[in-house]
């Protein structure tokens, strides 16, 4: 059985989870709160990295290195892009990249391709068919030129800020990642910040209802 490991950003993201442990244990793992513990008698960790790129891939090698995880399953909540998605759901994540990240004028490649790709999307591993393409970078805001970048040059789904970070992280150590996102708010549907506040509760309750689900996919594919 391989180790598998929960990255969220925050707090709230991972109580709904560790709320449902059969036994659990509580660490610091070089100053981030980590619960290693039993889900439905499957051991299983999860960390808090904090909200953030470096954050969140520091964060996935601390749970290759420190916590043997051959899995890493990054969950947490995210702003939705378009009419494929919607407020309150769950969808899994295919691939991913950084739209802050650009070197087009050095390489000439597209944004979000990194230092020695060809592609600026990576893979996510998948358990579905119906799964989303994300983009991450460090901010959170109402850009138009933002969503322009995101909607009409790369074709994404849903932005979050630490998804491509860690599938990155993921990528260079050849571990297996997933990645699952809850959409707390939408693109021109009015304040991105007062969406997120209103929201944010149901879409807690949405990732304690849907982590027994996950995790049984996510097994059940490695058995």
């Amino acid at each position: 059985m391989k180790e598998v490991c929960i990255i969220v950003a925050m707090l709230k993201e991972a109580e709904p989870i560790v709320r449902q442990f059969d036994s659990i244990v509580e660490h610091n793992v070089f100053g981030r709160r980590a619960f290693i513990g039993r889900l439905n008698g499957e051991k299983l960790s999860v960390i808090v990295s904090g909200v953030g790129k470096v954050n969140a891939a520091v964060c996935t090698q601390i749970a290759y290195d420190y916590l043997s995880a051959d899995i890493i399953i990054n969950i947490g909540v995210a702003g939705g892009l378009n009419n494929t998605v919607e407020i309150g759901e769950m969808y899994e994540i295919y691939s991913a990249v950084q739209y802050d990240f650009d070197l087009s004028e050095v390489n000439g490649t597209k944004i979000g391709t990194l230092d020695g790709m060809y592609s600026n999307y990576l893979t996510f591993d998948v358990t579905q068919m119906d799964a989303r393409r994300l983009a991450t970078a460090d901010r959170f805001n109402d850009s138009k030129e933002d969503n322009v970048l995101l909607t009409q040059i790369l074709d994404a789904d849903v932005r979050d800020m630490e998804g491509a970070a860690i599938l990155q992280a993921c990528y260079f150590n050849d571990i297996e990642c997933y990645c699952y996102k809850v959409i707390s708010d939408k693109f021109g549907s009015g304040s991105t910040v007062e969406q997120y506040q209103l929201n944010l509760e149901k879409c807690l309750k949405k990732i304690g209802e849907k982590i027994p689900t996950i995790l049984k996919r996510v097994y059940g594919k490695e058995r």
